[in-house]
């Protein structure tokens, strides 16, 4: 059996404004603030001689390593994002960077943030746009019934309020 497995897509290539901005703050810190401390760190270990046998060294490079991989990734994702940050024409409707709020049949509500993959954070409630709860929410009015197939099975939900930030 081979150990092959196709690339991942990365996803709707949206972002919000705040999205982009988070992003472009990681992308400063890790350039600007955590690469040269980490530099600076594994120059004095160099400085201590034998680096076979300088767990601080070996620790230091590897951090660089990690370190100038997410810096390459964020660099070219920013790229290819596009920023939403224009309101759509109609209000009424749920789109792309709309916080969406839904009741359930059991009538417990809850507040979603439709967002780009990059921006996924479930413990703030923002969710991706490429998720089946978006994609299902995408595009329907106010006070419409929206059926999502779950792992748990299908969930019924009412679209209670659309706002956009």
């Amino acid at each position: 059996m081979s150990r092959y497995r196709p690339p991942r897509s990365a996803g709707t290539p949206l972002i919000t404004a705040d999205g982009e901005a988070r992003l472009r703050a990681e992308l400063h810190e890790l350039w600007h603030v955590r690469r040269p401390q980490v530099t600076q760190a594994v120059s004095e270990a160099a400085a201590l001689g034998d680096r076979s046998e300088n767990a601080e060294y070996i620790y230091g490079k590897k951090m660089l390593r990690e370190i100038d991989g997410r810096v390459r990734f964020l660099t070219k994702r920013l790229e290819a994002l596009k920023v939403v940050d224009a309101h759509p024409s109609d209000p009424n409707k749920v789109y792309f960077g709309a916080w969406v709020t839904l009741e359930d049949d059991d009538g417990s509500e809850s507040r979603y943030r439709i967002v780009g993959p990059d921006e996924l954070d479930l413990k703030a409630n923002l969710i991706s746009i490429d998720s089946p709860l978006a994609r299902a929410l995408v595009g329907k009015a106010l006070d419409a019934e929206v059926t999502v197939v779950t792992p748990t099975g299908v969930k019924r939900y009412y679209i209670v309020a659309i706002d956009y930030p």
